[in-house]
């Protein structure tokens, strides 16, 4: 079985979770895929396809969006999980189920919220005073949940 993690990242906790996913499954050759570097990706390669992103101001990263909209007749045939970075805890629902077009949210067989983190270090100014006013948060922190990242194994 060969699976494909496609994933977008702005501060890297998405792709740092694309290969904490990637080393749960060493029994199958599994790929990585940064959508911001532009790369073609043939989906006819892949049995299993995961797709993530992170959440900033309720939504997920364009280049997911645009990717799912492109390939949605393809992906609908493939076994499809979702997952996606937030720390907005009472909204992790509506932002999974947003963050998807709606046949590929229902069509996945694994959709979580893994947890996610402010890296104050990799924030311009103006993201660290918006994370600092909304969520009262004023340091490096990282809520990744592992036993979410589990569920993609």
């Amino acid at each position: 079985m060969r699976t494909t993690i496609i994933y977008a990242t702005s501060h890297g906790t998405s792709e740092k979770v694309a290969n904490l996913i990637k080393e749960k499954h060493k029994n199958c050759e599994t790929t990585l895929f940064n959508l911001k570097e532009g790369k073609t990706i043939d989906l006819s390669l892949y049995d299993n396809i995961i797709i993530g992103g992170s959440i900033h101001a309720g939504s997920i990263q364009n280049s997911v969006k645009e990717f799912c909209n492109k390939n949605l007749v393809d992906l609908l045939q493939k076994r499809v999980a979702l997952y996606v970075c937030a720390m907005n805890e009472p909204e992790f629902e509506s932002e999974l189920k947003n963050a998807f077009p709606e046949l590929l949210y229902n069509h996945a067989y694994v959709k979580e919220v893994v947890g996610g983190e402010f890296l104050f270090d990799k924030m311009n100014f103006i993201e660290k005073m918006l994370v600092r006013n909304i969520s009262g948060i004023k340091e490096t922190t990282s809520k990744i949940n592992h036993s979410k990242i589990d569920l993609f194994s």
